[in-house]
């Protein structure tokens, strides 16, 4: 997801977008630990997206737009 779309969306949706996240992470590391390697593509973009969204709660949270 691109840092545009995050940034128009409004803190409680990113909290929920987050949370949904590492619900999916939490599937995706344990298929890559049982050998299923399909979601490894997935897995590396899904973990930028989370580093996006973190990254947009800390500015807005210094005040910074």
């Amino acid at each position: 997801m691109k840092a545009d779309k995050l940034r128009g969306l409004d803190d409680t949706e990113l909290h929920r977008q987050l949370h949904e996240m590492d619900e999916q992470m939490f599937r995706l590391q344990f298929q890559l630990r049982m050998g299923q390697l399909e979601g490894l593509k997935k897995a590396r973009t899904m973990r930028k997206d989370r580093a996006r969204i973190h990254t947009i709660l800390r500015e807005r949270a210094q005040g910074k737009k």
